[in-house]
């Protein structure tokens, strides 16, 4: 607790009658290996009560590190602030928490799912204690912003083969966030437009040539 106290108090840059703390979880003695658990809490700077956004942060960062601790894992995350992060609701987010360590890749799951799973559960326990949406987004070693640019890149190629084949292209099946990547990024193309079809999981986007 000392320890974990310290490193807020060096976070924040503040002294200790400067924060607020909130317990996310006490350790357990008989979890580790080593014979501990690590202890984690929520420091709020007092100092910074007009910067919501700073608060909302701090909260879901702690939450978030409350999870992996109880998943076992041993993983850090890293507070990012990218230029361009849409989420799956087409929404541009501020912050990205990227998680990095060993055996991360399982949060990713299969297309993603397991990280938007895990990004959802963090938003809905953030939300519940400030009672509005948190704008973050939750990352595993840059999965999801390498799938962003790698879609990005995709919707362009497929689109110069559209435009000089004159037929559809239909895409491999994808989550709504990677199909709404594609629609966005072929939205202004004055000679390709874009479609979803199928249903579930098997839905796809088709990249069509525009009538003139």
């Amino acid at each position: 607790m000392e320890e974990t106290l310290q490193k807020a108090l060096i976070h924040l840059n503040v002294g200790l009658d400067e924060i607020e703390i909130t317990m996310l979880n006490e350790g357990n003695k008989e979890i580790s290996e080593t014979g501990s658990e690590n202890v984690i809490i929520n420091a709020r700077s007092l100092s910074s009560e007009g910067n919501e956004l700073d608060q909302e942060i701090e909260l879901a960062y702690g939450v978030l590190n409350a999870l992996l601790s109880k998943m076992g894992l041993n993983a850090a995350v890293n507070i990012e602030y990218p230029e361009t992060a849409v989420d799956e609701e087409g929404e541009i987010n501020p912050v990205t928490f990227n998680i990095v360590g060993d055996d991360v890749e399982i949060l990713v799951g299969r297309r993603g799912q397991t990280l938007d799973a895990l990004q959802f559960v963090v938003r809905l326990i953030t939300s519940k204690n400030i009672k509005f949406k948190v704008p973050i987004i939750v990352d595993v070693e840059n999965y999801k912003h390498r799938r962003y640019e790698d879609l990005k890149a995709l919707a362009v190629n497929v689109a110069a083969q559209v435009r000089t084949r004159k037929t559809s292209i239909r895409l491999e099946p994808m989550s709504a966030y990677e199909r709404r990547i594609i629609h966005m990024t072929l939205a202004d193309d004055p000679d390709v437009m874009t479609d979803s079809t199928g249903e579930g999981e098997s839905r796809r986007v088709v990249i069509m040539p525009k009538r003139k």
